[in-house]
């Protein structure tokens, strides 16, 4: 199994969200976070005394699937949060050793 952290901007979560769910991907998470990923506009941005420097709020997505959808997940993330901006965001992806019910 892998689990996906895709960081895109706040506009596009929702897209990504359905498009996920619509291929059949469920097991995620979805929590805003301060970024430093280029803004869409001013409006966007923020400035945070905690760190220092102009932030803006995007959505830190959490996905978990096996090793095969990879590609297919990563595509319809990247396909539904492309911004005009040459950079939209990122996607780390790490492999996940145990997986334990609670």
């Amino acid at each position: 199994m892998i689990e996906i952290k895709a960081f895109v901007h706040r506009s596009r979560a929702a897209s990504v969200v359905r498009a996920l769910r619509k291929g059949g991907f469920a097991n995620m998470t979805a929590v805003d976070v301060k970024g430093m990923v280029k803004a869409l506009d001013e409006k966007e941005q923020q400035y945070s005394t905690e760190l220092g420097d102009r932030v803006i709020t995007e959505v830190k997505l959490e996905l978990v699937c096996e090793d095969d959808r990879l590609s297919e997940a990563a595509d319809l993330i990247r396909n539904n949060a492309k911004t005009d901006l040459a950079e939209s965001g990122f996607i780390y992806v790490s492999k996940i050793t145990a997986a334990i019910p609670i």
